[in-house]
C-alpha cells in the first residue's frame, strides 16, 4: 500500500484518514445489546493496540475521541510502542454546561481540570465535544458562547482548539466571528445519518469552511456499506478536508485503507468481496 495522503491543520501534519474510535469504546449508535457485544469483543487495551497498529504501518497516524478513557489510552500507548510512531491524538472532552453558563460562561476551575489531563494525556489538538459546543449556538447572535473561553485554555496548554459539532450553524458562525479554532468536526455521509438539513447543503458548509473540515459518520454508523460511504465522502470534500473512520479488527482497518487508496487514486481496489451463496451464479470462471 502506498502511504496515505496527509493535510495541514493549524500547522500540524495530519493524516487525511482520521482513526475513529466508537466502535472501540462501545457507541454503536444501534441498539444496546450491540453496544455491549462491542464492550464484550473489541473495547480491550490489546484488541485496540492491535487496529491502531495497523492504521500507523499504512501512514494513518492521527485519532480521534474520548481519549480520556484508559483501555483507549493504553492502546494507543501499546501501538506507538510496538511501531515507534506518534499517534496525532484529536481529543473531544465533554465540558460540563449548566443553567448559567449561557450568561456567565464556563466553570473555569472545571474546564481548567479537564484541558490538564488532556495535556498530560498527550493530546495534539482538543475540540469541546458537540454536546457542549451546540448547546451554546445562538442562532440569534450568529455566535457560539464563550466558545473563545475555551479556546484560550486549550491554547494555554500548548494544543490546539478546534469545533466538535453536529450542527453546521457552528461552522458558519465560527468563521463568521472569527473564532480562534483550527478546524471544525462535521457529520457527513450520503445518507444524512444524524444530520440536520440536507446532504448538498452539508456539503455546501463544508466546501465555503475557512479552516479544513474533520468528517465524521461517512458510513453512517454502519448502515451504509463501506465502498458506498467512503466513494461519496472521498471524492467529495476537499483535498484539505479529512474523513473519520473506525473499524473493530485489524482486518477491517486494512480493507478500509486499501479502499480508500483505491478511491483517491482512481483505481481498482484490492479488497476481496464477500461471497455468499447466491453470488456463484455471477462469479468468473
Amino acid at each position: 500500500m502506498n502511504a496515505f495522503p496527509r493535510t495541514v491543520v493549524g500547522g500540524i501534519s495530519v493524516s487525511r484518514m482520521i482513526i475513529g474510535t466508537n466502535w472501540f469504546l462501545g457507541f454503536s449508535h444501534c441498539t444496546n445489546a450491540k453496544d455491549e457485544a462491542i464492550r464484550e469483543f473489541v473495547m480491550t487495551r490489546q484488541k485496540i493496540a492491535d487496529i491502531i497498529e495497523v492504521f500507523l504501518k499504512n501512514g494513518v497516524d492521527t485519532i480521534m475521541g474520548l481519549i480520556q478513557r484508559d483501555p483507549l489510552y493504553e492502546g494507543i500507548q501499546d501501538a506507538q510502542q510496538r511501531t515507534g510512531k506518534k499517534v496525532i491524538v484529536v481529543s473531544t472532552p465533554s465540558v460540563p454546561v449548566h443553567s448559567d453558563t449561557p450568561e456567565k460562561g464556563f466553570y473555569l476551575g472545571e474546564a481548567e481540570k479537564i484541558f490538564d489531563i488532556e495535556r498530560s494525556r498527550g493530546s495534539t489538538f482538543c475540540f469541546p465535544h458537540q454536546s457542549t459546543t451546540d448547546a451554546l449556538v445562538d442562532r440569534c447572535t450568529r455566535r457560539i458562547r464563550h466558545m473563545d473561553q475555551i479556546s484560550r485554555m486549550i491554547r494555554d496548554r500548548g494544543m490546539i482548539p478546534g469545533l466538535s459539532t453536529h450542527m453546521p450553524e457552528s461552522i458558519v458562525y465560527a468563521d463568521e466571528s472569527g473564532l480562534d479554532v483550527e478546524t471544525y468536526i462535521s457529520l457527513y455521509n450520503s445518507m444524512g445519518y444524524l444530520m440536520q438539513v440536507e446532504v448538498d447543503w452539508i456539503l455546501n458548509v463544508i466546501k465555503r469552511a475557512k479552516k479544513p473540515v474533520m468528517t465524521i459518520k461517512p458510513m453512517a454508523a454502519g448502515l451504509l456499506r463501506p465502498l458506498q460511504g467512503l466513494t461519496f465522502v472521498w471524492n467529495t470534500i476537499r483535498p484539505q478536508d479529512m474523513v473519520t473512520v473506525g473499524t473493530m479488527t485489524p482486518r477491517e482497518a486494512e480493507e478500509s485503507i486499501e479502499l480508500s487508496l483505491s478511491i483517491l487514486e482512481k483505481r481498482d481496489s484490492n479488497v476481496r468481496l464477500q461471497e455468499t451463496r447466491s453470488k456463484a451464479s455471477i462469479k468468473s470462471k
